[in-house]
């Protein structure tokens, strides 16, 4: 399609259009909304007032920032509406002089407020290459859910709103899906790694590429939000309290200044509640993801927070309180991650398998979306995660006060040291071949792990070959040098016979020629395995 086809279509035109609310500043006293319009409206301002009242109207004019797209070429307007009351009905309408929007109303934040709901949502990205990407669905959706939960005062995602953010084609279809919504109700985005993939060309899925600082996300919402975040890394990273809570959305790219800036950014609020987003999950519910990017080089700053929000997994699932690595039962102990599921009625099939790191699961396998409603009270938060059809999937309460979960669910904590794989207990397949310690170092069954996995395992008198990952490594008993693909390598100590006859070597000296670490988690007396990539290893069938 063409930019002279798209146009007329679905291009920006004098009306203003794709008008969405959103929170930078005290919620109690401002609001900002943004709109699009083509560039001959070349400036724009809000007008706004009490709902109802006879006032003259407050005009503030917007910020303007043209934006070529793939597609089109519009003018993105931002205007903040400030020295407002709390917890007051405004109306306003935006545009120029010949050209306005409707009248829509919000309400502001009441002041000093510990009572107060939002909506939660992720993965909510719909449609194909072709035009139009179609949002309808999502947007009858998204009307039901806040019209059965009217207390919501804003929407948090946890990214991949769209399906290819290097696109209008997407952006157009999830402004589409938000309309009759977003002029009223605060959008609060995070960014995921759809939203800022995009192709070479767009429309035959060729030349897939990833947009490291997010161009049309950041073009899209560059007046939405405030410009808070890491240095160069704002607009995707940003913050903003709303009554007694603290919140840190946080992008896919620049770990290390996201960690940094999470630190300083949590250490700066004395919010009741600290709430993070971002879209990468670190329990994970899935048997392949990896997390090697987010964590552990956002782990010090994540931690500084009560909850991280996310998504990517397109599953639900909530964690036990985690520090480092340690699973606790009380809130006091550690951070809760709470995956938040399809928004858009994409469920993964098949990927939920039980992780030790997670008191609740959800094997979201049907055509139907996810939300979670979070409602503050004072030193509670309660967390209700639902399907679209009503059913409720978790319900917990977190008390600080209590420093207290429910319903109650205990990490476990074994007698004799367990062996994982990311996370997913290694069962019947080594429950009579355990880690063992020797000279102090962890030694594992070499051929237990592998066969688990899905790679191929030779086994010979006093060897055992490998291969997983693309990777191969041979030990050979009483051997400290390993044999790779890639060469010899020294161990820290020799293979030895253990538990069942089984052949061991030593974790870390396993686990590197074939790409993975381990982590021993002391507290809870598990020793896990992680890969460094998301592959599926399958053994060739000759």
């Amino acid at each position: 399609m063409t930019k002279n086809e798209w146009k007329p279509f679905r291009g920006s035109s004098e009306t203003p259009d794709q008008i969405m609310l959103s929170i930078k500043g005290d919620p109690c006293e401002r609001m900002t909304v943004r709109w699009r319009a083509c560039t001959q409206v070349a400036a724009g301002f809000a007008l706004y007032r009490p709902a109802g009242s006879e006032e003259l109207w407050c005009r503030t004019d917007a910020f303007v920032n043209p934006f070529e797209t793939d597609l089109d070429v519009s003018n993105f307007f931002f205007a903040d509406m400030t020295g407002l009351s709390p917890d007051t009905a405004y109306e306003y309408t935006v545009g120029d002089d010949a050209h306005r929007s409707g009248v829509f109303t919000f309400r502001t934040a009441k002041k000093d407020c510990a009572r107060f709901a939002f909506l939660c949502l992720s993965d909510t990205q719909t449609g194909g290459p072709e035009p139009p990407a179609d949002y309808t669905e999502f947007n009858r959706f998204l009307k039901k859910v806040l019209a059965d939960h009217p207390e919501c005062a804003f929407i948090l995602t946890a990214g991949d709103n769209t399906n290819c953010g290097q696109t209008d084609v997407q952006w157009t279809g999830l402004f589409e899906g938000l309309r009759g919504v977003a002029e009223s109700i605060p959008v609060m985005f995070c960014m995921g790694n759809h939203d800022d993939m995009g192709f070479d060309d767009y429309f035959t899925g060729t030349g897939k590429y990833y947009s490291e600082h997010a161009t049309y996300f950041t073009n899209m919402l560059l007046g939405s939000y405030p410009k808070n975040g890491p240095a160069g890394w704002e607009i995707a990273n940003y913050a903003f309290d709303y009554g007694n809570a603290h919140f840190a959305v946080t992008g896919t790219s620049g770990y290390d200044e996201m960690n940094a800036w999470l630190l300083e950014d949590a250490a700066r609020s004395d919010k009741t509640w600290k709430f993070a987003a971002h879209h990468f999950p670190v329990c994970f519910s899935g048997p392949e993801i990896e997390i090697e990017d987010t964590y552990p080089t956002m782990r010090d700053g994540m931690e500084q927070f009560d909850l991280v929000f996310s998504g990517h997994e397109h599953s639900f699932a909530r964690s036990y309180p985690r520090r480092r690595e340690g699973l606790y039962d009380r809130p006091s102990e550690g951070t809760i991650h709470y995956n938040l599921g399809s928004g858009g009625r994409n469920p993964p099939g098949t990927k939920v398998v039980p992780k030790v790191w997670n008191a609740k699961t959800y094997e979201h396998e049907e055509e139907l979306s996810m939300f979670t409603v979070a409602q503050i009270d004072g030193d509670t938060c309660t967390l209700t995660a639902y399907v679209e059809d009503g059913r409720i999937v978790d319900r917990c309460v977190i008390d600080k006060a209590a420093d207290s979960i429910t319903p109650i669910d205990r990490a476990p904590r074994y007698n004799r040291t367990r062996l994982k794989f990311k996370g997913y207990d290694l069962g019947i397949i080594a429950g009579r071949t355990p880690p063992q310690k020797v000279n102090d170092i962890w030694y594992v069954p070499v051929g237990q792990i592998v066969s688990f996995i899905g790679g191929d395992v030779l086994r010979e008198p006093g060897k055992i070959t490998v291969s997983v990952y693309g990777r191969r490594a041979a030990f050979a008993e009483n051997s400290d040098t390993v044999l790779t693909d890639r060469g010899e390598r020294k161990m820290a100590g020799p293979c030895l016979r253990l538990a069942e006859g089984q052949l061991y070597a030593p974790v870390d000296d396993f686990c590197r020629p074939l790409r993975m670490h381990a982590f021993f988690y002391a507290h809870n007396n598990f020793l896990d395995v992680e890969s460094e990539t998301e592959e599926k290893p399958i053994s060739v069938q000759p």
